[in-house]
C-alpha cells in the first residue's frame, strides 16, 4: 500500500488544480485528485519512467 504523505502532483499545477497525483516508487501509484477515494492505478516503476521519457522528449 502506498502511504498518502508520498502522493504529489506536478509542479505545474496550481494548489487548487484538479489533476493527477502520483507516488513514485517501485511500483508507481497514479490516482485523481477529484477521486482520491476511488483508488488508483499501480504501474512498475520501469514503465512509468518510459512514459515521462516519451512525454519529454516529444517536445
Amino acid at each position: 500500500m502506498i502511504a498518502d504523505q508520498s502522493w504529489h502532483k506536478s509542479s505545474y499545477s496550481g494548489a487548487e488544480s484538479d489533476c493527477v497525483e502520483v507516488a513514485e516508487g517501485a511500483v508507481t501509484g497514479i490516482r485523481d485528485t477529484q477521486n482520491r477515494t476511488h483508488g488508483h492505478l499501480d504501474v512498475p516503476a520501469r514503465e512509468w519512467t518510459a512514459l515521462l521519457t516519451s512525454v519529454r522528449t516529444s517536445r
